[in-house]
């Protein structure tokens, strides 16, 4: 466990899922997680799974889907390398020159840690968010997931500095 943070639940699992609005267009959910700021918890992630509905296969056309999961909002597709993504996944059909529909390729994070990591993050404020968006699909692409962890409440200096480095790295 963490320093600074006392566990206070035993490990749970969050399902979620999102689409969508319109095909190859941005969207994104927000999930509440009820976390009490008054008691300072937090939600410490274990682990996150990430499953696309797939690319649409069309011959002479490179197509995609792409989600991920981050603990602010985000106006664009996050990726890995964003302080606030916690997982990404990008399933891509490559059909550009291809008579037929072309080939798949999938790339994910990892989804579940090593055994050496204690955790993967820690989410601070009450919502966590999961975006989609597709890449030359006839039809609306979405993403469904869950994500383990369990609930702690952090020390005054540790909330604070946690909760300030969350909002200030969106």
């Amino acid at each position: 466990m963490p320093t600074g943070l006392k566990q206070s639940s035993s490990v749970v699992s969050i399902g979620f899922a999102t689409a969508e609005t319109a095909a190859n267009t941005f969207a994104q959910t927000s999930v509440d997680l009820n976390l009490s700021p008054l008691d300072r918890e937090v939600f410490v992630v274990l682990a996150i799974n990430l499953d696309t509905d797939a690319p649409d296969g069309l011959a002479g056309t490179n197509t995609s889907v792409r989600a991920a999961l981050t603990t602010t909002s985000q106006t664009t597709m996050p990726g890995l390398q964003d302080a606030n993504c916690l997982s990404r996944i990008s399933q891509f059909i490559r059909g550009a020159g291809y008579a037929d529909s072309g080939v798949g390729f999938t790339s994910q994070a990892l989804e579940t840690p090593p055994s050496t990591l204690e955790y993967i993050g820690i989410i601070a404020t009450n919502d966590f968010f999961v975006q989609v968006q597709g890449a030359n699909n006839t039809g609306i692409k979405g993403v469904a997931g869950k994500m383990y962890g369990y609930r702690a409440v952090a020390s005054a200096d540790i909330y604070a500095a946690l909760v300030q480095s969350e909002v200030l790295s969106a």
